[in-house]
This record gives structure tokens, sequence and C-alpha cells, in this order.
């Protein structure tokens, strides 16, 4: 039997940073964008509210860039205060490194096991993950979510060889993968 599950985002995670008003460590972008142009150049900013005092904060998406350098697709979804732009601005490694930030995906996402939960019985099962954004998450974390059974269980079932996987099952993904349970 082989059953398909997918790993949505449901929000945008948090951007975890330290606030220059209150130390906090996390803000919550919202989606919305500054766009400011002087003459030929043109800076844009991916806007966050800190989660402890409500202070803004200006994530660089363009710095000084050439007007006639950025796509008017890009500059309209600026505009409107995309919020999928947000999301993948937010997962583009190159804003993250500049702009010195990570995500936390906690509460960020969910789970589609595509059918009520269950536990698994006799029967070998295939599963295949498949990721709808790069979201890193442990593997016995979504086996344990998928069927209804506590990580120290998937934990077992693993060091028993009962379940089976091309991937390394320690750690985090953020690919696709699939694996096979056998009881």
């Amino acid at each position: 039997m082989l059953n398909n599950w997918v790993v949505v985002p449901t929000c945008l995670p948090l951007v975890l940073r330290r606030c220059h008003t209150c130390a906090s460590g996390t803000f919550r972008p919202n989606g919305k964008f500054r766009v400011n142009a002087n003459h030929k150049l043109i800076d844009a900013w991916l806007l966050a509210l800190c989660t402890s005092c409500g202070d803004t904060a200006k994530f660089t998406v363009l710095e000084r860039a050439n007007v006639r350098s950025v796509r008017p697709a890009l500059l309209d979804r600026m505009h409107d205060n995309d919020s999928g732009l947000a999301a993948e601005l937010l997962r583009d490694p190159l804003v993250r490194r500049r702009n010195r930030i990570a995500l936390d995906w906690a509460g960020a996402w969910r789970l589609d096991t595509g059918g009520p939960d269950r536990r698994p019985d006799g029967e070998v099962i295939d599963v295949s993950v498949r990721f709808a954004a790069p979201i890193p998450v442990r593997p016995v974390r979504l086996m344990a979510e998928g069927f209804g059974l506590s990580r120290a269980e998937v934990e077992r079932l693993i060091v028993a060889g009962k379940v089976v996987s091309a991937v390394r099952l320690g750690g985090r993904l953020s690919g696709d993968f699939t694996f096979m349970l056998k009881r």
C-alpha cells in the first residue's frame, strides 16, 4: 500500500533575529514590503514586527539596484504586498544570509496524510513524503504524527529495522523522501 504525505506550510515562519528595542529574539513577517526609489536606484525591504514589543524590522531585498534591472512583475508583487513573494524571499538563502536571519518553522506547517490518521497494522506500508516548501522537519516527527505514534515508539521501530529508507532518518530533512514500514 502506497501513501502520499505532503508537508504544507500554513503561515510564514518566525524570523530569528535580536530586536534592537526590547532584546526579543523573534519577528513575525506580515508580508508587507517597503519600496523606496531615488532617481535610477531602488531599495526594497520586507517588513516584520517584533513579537514582543511590536517594533518594525526591515530585511533587505534590494539594495541600490538599478530600476531597469528589476523585473516589473517583481516590483508589482512588492507594491501589492504579496505574501507569497514574502514566503519565497524568506526561503531564499541569499536573503537570509544578507540579513543574518534564521527561520523558526515551529507551528508554521502541517502534515497532510490524505486521509484519517491510522495506526499501522500488520501490513507493509510504503510512504512517499513530499515537501511543498523546503521546511526542515525531523522524519521521526513526521512518522509519529502521520501514524499517531509517539516519537519514542518510532525510534524503537527504526532501531529494530522495521523502518527502511534510502535517506538518513536522524536529523532534519527538507526534501522529498520515501520510507517503508514493516510491522
